[in-house]
């Protein structure tokens, strides 16, 4: 207020001295004043406790990055449905367990009797390429033809799609299943088109042969330049149909669209046999099977990307699929997992859900990190459960804690940036002062949430955590609300 004072006593003697030139006046920017930290508490009350947020619930935490000291608490230690918030734990509990170097091999084995064996073990990122450098190399050691093609799809034990998720998110792509042989992302890419006015919009695949695999339901619409867009894209359960629905304007760009895949090894095994053919190797039966067997020969074999772009990719674009594959991870290579069946005749030993095991490790990653064991309770690694609980205090507490652990640069360099990358690239990039913010969003229906990094000109870098729970405003008017307290903290200055 003082500052902002001190600018309208300027205006009015500049008004004085050049005569009240209106073009002059015009010049001076009306930026609001700095906030003393005693004042910020007020400032975001006053967000807050607007009328519209009368039935919403906020969770606010705001602290220097160099200390515990609290500059805003706003039941800071209460639990809040995060979203994919979810993530800042999974990831910072990859990068302490795993390592940034950490890569992820599929491998192809031979036997015998001719038959190929594909060992998926959980990559994420493999798409045709990957598959056709398993075929050439295969093709260099001299295999010209497969009696059979299996897929051992066991590496990941336990349910590929979490009970907890949502109908409706479980058929998109954005929910698609977790399993050990994944392929573009086990998700069906649809290019979504308008048309004339009034007519359903174009769907056509981005892989046109599986036009003839699917039916389409479209109940969408071709709509007038002044009106809203959207798209909604859903699979049925129990036949191959897609639904779509939704509106886009005349003239309007082509939009993707993605929907989850039924049976995931059975859609990897589907193409690499597809890939194999145009090598020239022909597969005469393929199928996907569990194989408890040591193998003696690796006949090829790809990585995955190091983690470091795994969690890059997962924070930044905030993909549920690779945060799901982390959470999984976690659960496999900490050496607890059962040992399968070997060929030693002995009866089986029960499979635990890799999943539920990562939850265990996660935790245990975190509690070592210096993170309030009991500020949390996780039912996924991505956020897409409404079962996730996090207080904003875990939250910060993690970003602190890892801003000071050798993964530190690369943890915060996962994340979006405001008005630049990943999910923050079209937000505060209209503001008159630049905000260096690097937070994780994350949405449902009824929840918005920001934790992060902000850099403040005049003050210190601050880690905060924003949630709200329990809303019936739209995702944008969440989000707006939250970009003005993250404006307010771009102001802060020592006084």
């Amino acid at each position: 207020m003082y500052n902002l004072r001190i600018k309208e006593i300027a205006v009015s003697l500049l008004t004085l001295l050049l005569g009240n030139s209106p073009q002059v006046i015009a010049q001076v920017p009306e930026v609001p004043g700095d906030i003393c930290p005693g004042e910020l508490g007020v400032q975001v009350d006053t967000i807050a406790n607007r009328p519209e947020f009368s039935r919403s619930r906020w969770g606010i935490l705001i602290q220097p990055l160099s200390s515990t000291a609290t500059l805003y608490s706003r039941d800071a230690q209460k639990y809040f449905i995060p979203a994919s918030n979810v993530k800042l734990l999974t990831t910072a509990a990859a990068l302490q367990k795993l390592g940034a170097d950490f890569r992820i091999k599929t491998s192809v084995y031979s036997d015998e009797n001719g038959s190929l064996y594909v060992v998926g073990r959980g990559d994420p990122s493999i798409t045709e390429d990957q598959l056709e450098s398993l075929a050439q190399q295969l093709k260099r050691r001299g295999v010209d033809r497969v009696n059979e093609l299996i897929g051992d799809d066991s590496y990941f034990q336990g349910s590929a799609v979490n009970p907890n998720w949502e109908w409706e998110d479980a058929q998109a792509g954005y929910g698609a299943p977790i399993n050990s042989l994944i392929f573009n992302q086990n998700a069906i890419e649809l290019l979504l088109s308008p048309q004339e006015l009034g007519q359903p919009l174009k769907v056509t695949f981005a892989e046109p042969k599986l036009a003839n695999q699917w039916q389409i339901q479209n109940n969408s619409v071709t709509v007038a330049q002044n009106e809203s867009e959207f798209i909604e894209v859903g699979r049925e359960f129990d036949r191959p149909a897609i639904l779509v629905s939704g509106q886009l304007k005349v003239g309007a760009e082509s939009e993707s669209a993605y929907v989850a895949v039924v049976n995931p090894a059975n859609n990897f095994l589907q193409h690499f046999q597809q890939v194999l053919a145009a090598e020239g190797i022909p597969v005469k039966q393929a199928l996907v099977a569990s194989v408890s067997r040591n193998f003696n020969q690796e006949l090829a074999t790809v990585e995955s990307p190091p983690l470091a772009e795994l969690v890059r990719e997962t924070n930044r674009e905030s993909n549920n699929l690779y945060a799901e594959v982390l959470l999984r991870l976690l659960g496999k290579v900490t050496g607890k997992m059962p040992v399968p069946q070997t060929l030693t005749g002995k009866m089986p030993v029960p499979q635990e859900d890799t999943g539920e095991i990562g939850l265990k490790e996660l935790k245990t990653a975190l509690t070592q990190l210096g993170v309030n064991p009991n500020s949390y309770i996780l039912a996924d690694g991505s956020g897409l459960s409404r079962h996730n609980l996090i207080s904003p205090e875990a939250l910060v507490q993690t970003l602190r804690f890892m801003a000071n652990s050798p993964a530190a640069s690369i943890y915060r360099q996962s994340l979006p940036i405001a008005g630049e990358s990943g999910t923050l690239k079209n937000r505060l990039n209209s503001t008159p002062n630049r905000v260096i913010l690097q937070a994780k969003t994350g949405t449902l229906s009824g929840v918005s949430a920001l934790s992060g990094y902000i850099e403040v000109p005049d003050y210190e870098p601050l880690v905060f955590s924003i949630i709200v729970n329990q809303s019936d405003l739209s995702a944008a008017s969440m989000r707006s609300a939250t970009d003005e307290i993250v404006l307010l903290l771009n102001r802060l200055r020592r006084c």
